[in-house]
């Protein structure tokens, strides 16, 4: 009798995804070119020494709070070193220092740390991942628990089989406890997920051609009749705009328009319409502006 073995053979395919990326391309053509209820503007800029700005600004239109953050990104790519720093108006300061490819090829560790001035409140997260052509692992320690979190995918020959796990030392307790199966080809991704042995999920991606993209996405949970399911879509109308589209079976209708005014401006546009509810109200559009200098 002949056996057949699982073999990796360095080179021979690309390194799949993370845990938390299976069904991305589905997932983009739900949530991209959309802002529902919300008036957005960011603005991003690099200066000549390679530090990277990101600032951005919105206002709920339903309860018209707003909110902003400003981000500066630097890296030292030389020595595989990366420095994030966020500070946003609920007056949280976030850090992340990582290294990458430096201990190990494909290795990369980050510390995240958050701090809250006025009320002194501090956490942080040990953040380690290893990448080799057909593994991806993970493996995260959040020091408030400490809860230890991990995840690895596994890729052959287009099939992708993940499984995340989240462990609380302090509770001795297993808190998550995922598994995902997909396959993934040029112009079609398929992706199923079990969370907890309880929910249940599923989405299908296809490329149609050049212009036009669309997805489907299914979930249920166990003991209860309440599936729920959509199917979106995206067009290229030309190089500068875009229109996403989007239902689902409560009768929410999502429209979003993407133009691109000139390089480094973009303008996007959206609607969200209660179908249910037409006559009644409680519509919602959306407004966002993208600069980059």
């Amino acid at each position: 009798m002949v056996t057949k073995s699982f073999r990796c053979i360095p080179g021979t395919m690309a390194v799949p995804p993370s845990y938390s990326d299976l069904g991305k391309a589905a997932k983009d053509v739900f949530s991209k070119g959309y802002g529902f209820g919300i008036v957005k503007l960011d603005l991003k800029t690099k200066s000549q020494s390679g530090v990277e700005f990101n600032t951005s600004g919105s206002t709920n239109t339903d309860t018209g709070k707003a909110g902003g953050s400003l981000e500066t990104k630097y890296k030292m790519e030389e020595l595989g070193l990366s420095l994030n720093q966020k500070w946003s108006t609920d007056n949280t300061l976030a850090t992340e220092l990582s290294v990458e490819d430096q201990l190990a090829k494909g290795l990369k560790v980050a510390l995240n740390t958050s701090f809250v001035p006025n009320t002194g409140k501090k956490s942080g997260k040990l953040k380690t991942g290893y990448k080799w052509n057909c593994i991806n692992l993970s493996c995260d320690i959040d020091f408030e628990g400490p809860v230890v979190h991990s995840a690895a995918v596994l890729g052959y020959e287009g099939w992708l089989a993940g499984y995340q796990i989240a462990f609380d030392t302090a509770k001795s307790k297993l808190v998550q406890n995922n598994f995902a199966l997909g396959y993934k080809a040029g112009d079609f991704q398929l992706h199923t997920n079990v969370n907890d042995g309880t929910e249940f999920g599923g989405s299908v991606y296809h490329k149609v051609n050049g212009q036009l993209e669309t997805a489907v996405t299914l979930a249920w949970t166990a003991g209860s009749n309440n599936t729920r399911f959509g199917v979106a879509a995206k067009y290229q109308l030309d190089s500068d705009a875009s229109l996403s589209a989007k239902v689902n079976n409560a009768s929410l209708i999502g429209v979003g328009y993407t133009q691109s005014l000139r390089p480094g401006v973009k303008l996007t546009l959206s609607a969200l319409v209660d179908g249910k509810n037409f006559n009644t109200g409680g519509h919602k559009v959306g407004l966002g502006f993208e600069l980059e200098a």
